[in-house]
């Protein structure tokens, strides 16, 4: 199968591949990036190479997916997007986001993960999208939120970050909640 690619109003979303490894390095090397991320970030270009190795792995073995996040107008690499702890046999998997800080507050995300909703409900016939978050990360809460996620409660001590623990807040959304926004936007959309 060959890994699926997507194009918005805005954006292309395809395949991260080696050839990116510079552009997610740059953007994953940010600290205001990674520090709601669950991890540290970046301190070599071969750490970027590593993680979009596992990615490729993940893929091939249908536990995840990622894509590259790429502004149509500049052909510009912005982030990524992406299905991690992907369970076909369970109809779940959780979505994660990261975008460079200069394309913060534009929509891009949000245009990138509407596209990823609608392929995990109508492409893959999963029942169930989660997402985690840090409870402090309001933008990632209020994204969320606006996608139709519900939150469902506090994962304590989930993530280990900077030596420490932190909580996590645990979001999901469900294709028949999404089939009925969907539905109700349409027939708002013909009146």
């Amino acid at each position: 199968m060959s890994f699926p690619s997507f194009e918005t109003e805005r954006l292309y979303l395809r395949e991260i591949t080696e050839q990116d490894a510079e552009d997610f390095y740059h953007v994953m090397s940010l600290d205001e990036v990674t520090h709601y991320y669950g991890m540290d970030s970046l301190s070599s270009k071969g750490q970027a190479e590593q993680i979009i190795a596992s990615f490729k792995s993940t893929y091939a073995r249908q536990i995840g997916m990622r894509w590259a996040i790429i502004l149509k107008e500049s052909q510009t690499f912005i982030g990524t997007i992406g299905y991690n702890n992907l369970s076909q046999w369970n109809k779940r998997s959780e979505v994660g986001y990261e975008l460079h800080p200069h394309y913060w507050n534009k929509g891009y995300t949000s245009e990138a993960l509407n596209t990823l909703i609608e392929y995990a409900f109508d492409g893959l016939g999963l029942f169930r999208l989660a997402a985690v978050t840090f409870p402090e990360n309001a933008a990632s809460v209020h994204l969320l939120i606006n996608q139709g996620f519900k939150k469902e409660g506090v994962l304590r001590g989930y993530i280990f970050q900077n030596n420490q623990s932190h909580d996590a807040l645990l979001f999901s959304l469900l294709r028949p909640e999404w089939q009925k926004e969907r539905s109700l936007q349409w027939t708002i959309s013909q009146n």
